[in-house]
């Protein structure tokens, strides 16, 4: 590393340890140019998540906004609020690469919901895969295969 007092090129490292509870390096380096010494720190920088609209936007992946939809979903249903919680807010951890479809999110939130509560699942559904007509609730809850425990009517 470039020392910031004089510029010489290289420096070398005098002592490292772990700082800030483990999130970051801390390092002591030495200049063999001028004899000063400084710290470091080297830090994991992570890229946002982007979600890709559908008319082609990109915006940073917001678990806020999902656990909004989620809870929208599942008003006045026998929901545990916690694991939506979990599920938004651990969203980002679950997706490999740096973008992901609103579709896909869509998708994956609908799966999710379709395991915790078929009312809340048809909810979600109909706004993600857009529904314009009763037949198109009809035709989604054949595919749950009917109601039954999870989302008595």
């Amino acid at each position: 590393m470039k020392c910031p007092y004089c510029g010489h090129p290289d420096t070398r490292v005098v002592d490292s340890r772990p700082s800030d509870e483990g999130a970051a390096i801390r390092r002591r380096r030495e200049c063999p140019g001028c004899g000063r010494r400084f710290t470091t720190y080297e830090r994991t920088q992570l890229e946002p998540l982007m979600v890709v609209k559908r008319d082609g936007r990109k915006e940073p992946f917001n678990p806020d906004k999902l656990l909004r939809g989620l809870l929208l979903a599942c008003e006045k249903r026998p929901v545990d609020q916690e694991a939506l919680r979990r599920f938004a807010y651990t969203f980002e951890d679950q997706v490999a690469g740096p973008e992901i479809s609103s579709e896909e999110i869509g998708l994956k939130a609908m799966a999710f919901l379709r395991e915790l509560d078929h009312v809340a699942y048809i909810r979600f559904a109909s706004v993600c895969r857009e529904f314009d007509s009763v037949e198109r609730f009809i035709e989604e809850i054949r595919r749950l295969g009917g109601v039954d425990k999870k989302g008595e009517g």
